[in-house]
């Protein structure tokens, strides 16, 4: 007689196979190192660890619940249209925000393409490209052979992209560009809110001016039940 209790029935006796891992993407492990990966919220590790393959993406929603720019943060914002306005162009909140992630496989790194809603008009689109080169070892391009080379940090259990330097590219030449002309520091912060839900924060501040620009958005990934 057949022990229902110890035995499991699997329908038409065919084995049920075990789920293969996922697989995992050591790139941004890499840069911070071990003991710098293991300070992360287990949640941030899963999303900068997440294998995105060829023709795959994965994508966020949520709002923008903070933004504020000086006079000089938002002309700077502005003028910065013309390689493909990498900055917030409005100071609104309470308006949607999605982010869409794809792999770049020419350079092997990632597209990153951030829609902010605003409360007149169509969405800002801002498209980006990490890159895992460079002295630093990440940079990213946000258009016209403009780029940020960043260095990653964690601190108090949040992931940083700070700003190393500028540069421009064009040619095949890499031409680093002056402090005296770059827009001042920036730090994009990635910090785990619990419950699913990340805020994404930009901090750009300039050595003599002070705080430009400042946004906070709150996002989940799209499809999980926060």
């Amino acid at each position: 007689m057949l022990d229902v209790e110890s035995e499991k029935v699997i329908p038409f006796g065919r084995p049920r196979a075990e789920r293969p891992e996922a697989p995992r993407d050591p790139r941004f492990r890499m840069l911070l190192g071990d003991r710098a990966w293991n300070q992360l919220p287990p949640a941030i590790r899963a999303r900068f660890g997440k294998h995105i393959g060829n023709g795959q993406s994965v994508s966020y929603e949520g709002e923008i619940v903070e933004c504020r720019m000086s006079r000089l943060g938002w002309l700077l914002a502005h003028a910065l249209k013309l390689i493909g306005a990498p900055l917030p162009l409005s100071r609104d909140t309470d308006v949607p925000a999605a982010v869409l992630v794809t792999e770049d496989a020419a350079w092997g790194g990632q597209f990153w393409t951030r829609i902010y809603g605003r409360q007149r008009g169509f969405p800002q689109v801002i498209h980006s490209s990490k890159r895992f080169a460079g002295p630093t070892g990440l940079e990213e391009y946000v258009g016209c052979g403009f780029g940020i080379a960043l260095k990653c940090a964690v601190e108090n259990e949040a992931l940083h992209f700070d700003s190393h330097h500028y540069f421009f590219r064009c040619a095949g030449l890499r031409l680093r560009i002056p402090g005296l002309l770059a827009p001042g520091r920036l730090r994009v912060s990635h910090i785990d809110c619990g419950h699913g839900w990340f805020a994404f924060m930009l901090q750009l501040d300039h050595p003599w001016l002070g705080e430009l620009i400042h946004q906070v958005a709150m996002f989940h990934e799209a499809g999980a039940n926060p």
